[in-house]
């Protein structure tokens, strides 16, 4: 019994070979399927960088949406609370569009209103822009 432990098996050369064409062409295949995953992991961080710019993107779009959300809110708030301020800016919008006009050679008085002026002042639209005023 001794003699059969201590024996070396017996090899006539093609048993070997072919142990070593598969252990071959187990690492040939593993080398394929790890240059595979190599490949996914390269997509997928492309992937992940593209995500985390968009959410960077996404982000800073969102903190200047709630500023102008915030801005917007605290305006109306501040409408709410002083309707003449409102009428204020009314009146400073009319009268800078008025003003516009009659540097660009309309009258905005009543008496001539829309007509062109002919390189001279007019009292009536002097009067009304001061009045404005």
């Amino acid at each position: 019994m001794k003699e059969l432990l201590l024996r070396k098996p017996r090899n006539d050369g093609v048993e070997g070979r072919v142990n070593k064409k598969e252990v071959f062409e187990q690492v040939t295949d593993m080398e394929e399927k790890i240059g595979q995953l190599y490949q996914q992991l390269g997509d997928l961080k492309n992937h992940l960088g593209e995500l985390l710019e968009e959410n960077h993107r996404l982000t800073v779009e969102n903190h200047h949406l709630r500023n102008r959300l915030e801005s917007s809110n605290n305006h109306q708030t501040k409408e709410k609370s002083g309707s003449d301020d409102s009428q204020e800016v009314a009146v400073g919008e009319g009268y800078d569009n008025l003003a516009r006009l009659y540097e660009e050679g309309f009258h905005i008085c009543n008496v001539h209103f829309g007509s062109p002026r002919q390189d001279e002042d007019c009292l009536f639209c002097l009067l009304f822009l001061n009045k404005s005023k």
